[in-house]
């Protein structure tokens, strides 16, 4: 799927990091959002990584300008969608929501267009069935920060046609990723272990085990995590990894899955990670 026609719905983090590695990767890119203010925050943000891998000698110029040539930006779906050989949303992780898109994106895009959700959570297949174009919708889920993180769980609905599921690998080989394949269920493989992990970890915090620091440290070198489970949810949003643990609660009626009270206090005073210069961490970076 070289030189594809991607376009990104969403230039939030997760939106606009897609959009960096596909233009990276040669693909002529559409970042949409709905509004001409966030667009260009998106893109900033896209032009600001680059420059950064510049000056840490990791993109070379002419790589990062023949990537900012490929990119443009829109407010529109219908018509950035028209022409698209793929497209992902990457909304918030609010099912109504991403559905609407799936929507308008059937009716805009091409009969061969690959439609893909950015979901961690979510049911690929019930977001299949409440669309009129089941087989092509996959989900593709990426991990923050989406241009270093070489991981996208790629997630097969009861729907989705063989194809379809072949060309998502194909491209998400050639943007320099490592896929694995999994069959659509309550929190994937992934979310459902690292949900599950970092849960635990606010517990012992609860209970006064042990600080933050010294819970991840202990994950950091004793399992060899690049980052420990309280950190990545400050990174992540306390507030999205509420919903997520409370929508697995109810999936998997397991316990180990109920957000402990510290996590809903610290959502409802405001403290979501990094978003908002405090979580289990201070961070002076908000963004």
């Amino acid at each position: 799927m070289a030189d594809s026609r991607v376009v990104v719905i969403g230039a939030g983090t997760m939106g606009h990091g897609i959009a960096q590695v596909a233009a990276m990767a040669g693909h002529t890119l559409t970042l949409v959002d709905v509004s001409q203010e966030r667009v260009d925050s998106g893109l900033d943000r896209i032009r600001a990584n680059l420059d950064g891998g510049v000056d840490r000698g990791k993109v070379s110029a002419a790589e990062r300008d023949a990537a900012l040539a490929r990119l443009r930006g829109s407010t529109g779906i219908a018509d950035a969608a028209a022409d698209a050989d793929i497209a992902i949303e990457a909304v918030p992780e609010r099912f109504a929501l991403k559905v609407e898109i799936l929507s308008q994106l059937v009716a805009a895009a091409p009969a061969h267009a690959i439609l893909a959700s950015n979901t961690s959570s979510l049911s690929i297949t019930e977001i299949q069935e409440a669309t009129a174009a089941a087989d092509r919708v996959i989900g593709l889920h990426f991990f923050n920060p989406v241009h270093i993180n070489r991981l996208v769980e790629i997630v097969r609905g009861r729907h989705t046609a063989r194809q379809v599921v072949d060309s998502a690998l194909m491209f998400v080989r050639g943007l320099g990723k490592e896929p694995v394949l999994v069959e659509d269920s309550p929190g994937f493989a992934t979310s459902r272990l690292g949900v599950l992990l970092g849960l635990e970890a606010m517990r012992m915090v609860e209970e006064g085990v042990a600080s933050p620091e010294d819970i991840d440290r202990a994950l950091e070198l004793g399992y060899r995590h690049p980052m420990g489970p309280l950190r990545l949810t400050d990174l992540v949003g306390l507030d999205v990894r509420l919903d997520i643990a409370e929508y697995l609660h109810e999936r998997l009626r397991s316990e180990a899955f109920r957000p402990p009270q510290i996590l809903r206090d610290m959502v409802a005073a405001g403290k979501l990670g990094r978003k908002t210069g405090e979580g289990f961490y201070k961070w002076d970076d908000t963004r």
